[in-house]
């Protein structure tokens, strides 16, 4: 499989909200970053799902490297 496109050197900050499901983009070609928009269509890439268990400030990945999709866990300064 291809690796990901490299949308930010940072995660993104998003609010969630408690029992509400997001798709974050994992190949990193979506226009709305940090979630999909169907562009991985053909990439062999799928969104991933998160689901909010409470409603507070979320980090999700913004390199694409992380190990713990869709949370960022630090992957972008290190690569």
């Amino acid at each position: 499989m291809d690796k990901p496109v490299r949308a930010a050197d940072r995660p993104y900050i998003e609010d969630v909200v408690a029992g509400k499901k997001y798709f974050w983009c994992a190949c990193g070609k979506s226009a709305k970053q940090p979630f999909c928009d169907g562009s991985h269509s053909g990439t062999g890439f799928s969104p991933v799902m998160y689901e909010a268990t409470e409603t507070k400030s979320v980090f999700f990945c913004g390199c694409k490297a992380t190990a713990s999709q869709p949370v960022c866990d630090g992957s972008h300064s290190r690569s």
